[in-house]
């Protein structure tokens, strides 16, 4: 017994020592911010749908600063695409670049000439994106990665509504723009959108501009001045009908199908109290966001 005695604290202490260690969580993989080579600072987009093959025809004058040092060079995400054209632009005319694009991922252009940190240029880029075509995956989190989404484009399926709407969280944007596909970029944004005149559009920002573009068309214009990552960025085409509040005098608007047009303000109407509540909560500090205004 008196052995016993003078091994219970030994045993007691290694005890406490193998549980704590239990208890320790599990080593996550550490991921590094990524490198910045180039910044973005504004995105402009100009997109037509093409909805039998379910491609969008995309041009986009994109604008970068090289971060902390000079640069020739500018890596884009750029998943599943056909690149018709890269330019460099220099006021009213194109430079032609070169440009490598073997792996359908990362789109790779060499910029003709040395950029200085800090200075402005901006990339033209022609392109098809084709979503259904890309073959990407997604995380763990998030299954599907396509980024842009085509609902019933052919009307085969009777009753369902025909929609086009983007997911980009976490890297699905690229599908259908070429960007630097990372949340530490931020970006101003201005995204034109031709479809068919009977459908509603939704966009980041506000509708600046609506103009007929042919036939039964219309192009709808939608700026964002406020920064925002590249995974934010949406759009959502359809048969939509808006339902419209207020929140401190700012625009609240409600898009439901039509069948649930009438339910908008069972379905959203709250909308206003939380916009109210949560900037105001002690228990939340939104002073580090801008709100839309």
């Amino acid at each position: 017994m008196r052995l016993l005695h003078h091994f219970l604290p030994g045993l007691l202490i290694l005890a406490i020592l193998s549980s704590a260690s239990a208890q320790q969580p599990a080593a996550s993989s550490y991921r590094a911010t990524e490198r910045r080579v180039n910044n973005l600072v504004h995105t402009r987009l100009d997109l037509q749908f093409d909805y039998a093959k379910r491609y969008a025809y995309g041009k986009e004058w994109l604008t970068l600063k090289p971060h902390a040092y000079p640069t020739d060079s500018l890596r884009l995400d750029a998943k599943g695409m056909d690149i018709k054209a890269v330019a460099l632009v220099n006021g009213t005319s194109m430079q032609p670049l070169k440009y490598a694009y073997t792996d359908q991922r990362n789109l790779r252009v060499n910029l003709g000439r040395e950029m200085p940190p800090g200075a402005a240029y901006t990339v033209y880029i022609e392109y098809t994106a084709k979503p259904d075509e890309a073959n990407v995956k997604g995380s763990a989190a998030i299954l599907e990665a396509k980024g842009l989404y085509f609902i019933n484009p052919d009307s085969a399926v009777a009753g369902k509504p025909v929609q086009i709407w983007t997911q980009g969280e976490t890297e699905g944007s690229s599908v259908w723009f070429p960007t630097i596909d990372r949340p530490n970029q931020k970006t101003t944004s201005e995204i034109s959108l031709t479809v068919p005149s009977k459908y509603v559009t939704l966009s980041n920002g506000a509708l600046v501009q609506q103009k007929p573009a042919g036939a039964g068309l219309r192009t709808d214009t939608w700026k964002m001045e406020q920064p925002h990552a590249p995974y934010l960025f949406m759009l959502a085409i359809g048969d939509f009908r808006i339902t419209k509040d207020t929140w401190r005098g700012k625009e609240v608007s409600y898009y439901l199908e039509p069948k649930f047009a009438p339910q908008a303000r069972a379905i959203f109407g709250k909308t206003p109290q939380m916009l109210e509540f949560f900037p105001n909560a002690s228990a939340w500090s939104f002073r580090g966001i801008n709100m839309p205004r």
